[in-house]
């Protein structure tokens, strides 16, 4: 398992535009092929083309794990079926007034952290689709959970305000140790620069040394 350093549209924040799981990363309609064939190859993927709600901020969007992938009610019937037959996942839409799901939910493939702002009518549908145990917690003061906590099944970090307590539920439900840790030279917003599957994790271009290290220790990172 390795760490890259990526951009997308010369842009540090790869984790707004793309999204993984072990099998497949994700990636705007239109990308350059080549760049895309690279990130696949960095994460040990398939890319999937895709728009999500006409938009190519595909991070915010998407709410996904290995076993399902969660889409916001203003996606279009055509990117549900394309997704469902591009990766065999269980795809679903989460029907709740919020739609950026990837900055509300955080998921493993053992447990999901999701904000409050989404209503506890809706956690059953994401413990089905996802297939994992959820709680509703906030991070740091804020309620956006998926944009402050990014884990995969070795480790995890967190918005490097977390209190002790916060860090130690999250962690407990995840089933991994999850680390404060910021992005991107200093950005707490961890999932905007970073994309992190169980092959290998990809950063923005402008994280730094210290924050490199963190990274390795957090998710366990072996040459």
């Amino acid at each position: 398992m390795g760490i890259f350093k990526y951009d997308v549209y010369r842009n540090p924040n790869v984790g707004i535009y793309a999204k993984c799981n072990d099998k497949f990363v994700f990636i705007p309609n239109g990308f350059a092929q080549t760049k895309a064939k690279n990130l696949a190859d960095f994460l040990k993927t398939e890319y999937v083309f895709t728009s999500v709600a006409n938009t190519r901020l595909l991070g915010p969007l998407m709410a996904v794990n290995n076993k399902g992938l969660l889409l916001p009610r203003n996606c279009h019937e055509e990117e549900v079926v394309h997704l469902k037959r591009s990766t065999g996942l269980n795809v679903d839409i989460l029907d709740t007034k919020h739609t950026a799901l990837g900055n509300l939910i955080c998921a493993n493939d053992k447990g999901a952290i999701v904000s409050p702002l989404i209503p506890t009518e809706n956690v059953k549908t994401i413990e089905d689709v996802l297939g994992v145990e959820v709680i509703r917690r906030r991070v740091a003061g804020y309620h956006q959970t998926g944009a402050m906590i990014v884990a995969n099944s070795h480790g995890g970090i967190i918005h490097p305000s977390s209190e002790e307590e916060d860090i130690r539920i999250i962690s407990q439900t995840l089933g991994v140790e999850v680390e404060p840790a910021t992005i991107n030279g200093g950005s707490p917003y961890l999932s905007s620069g970073i994309l992190a599957n169980n092959n290998a994790l990809v950063v923005g271009v402008l994280t730094n040394g210290p924050e490199l290290v963190m990274l390795t220790r957090a998710f366990k990172v072996q040459d």
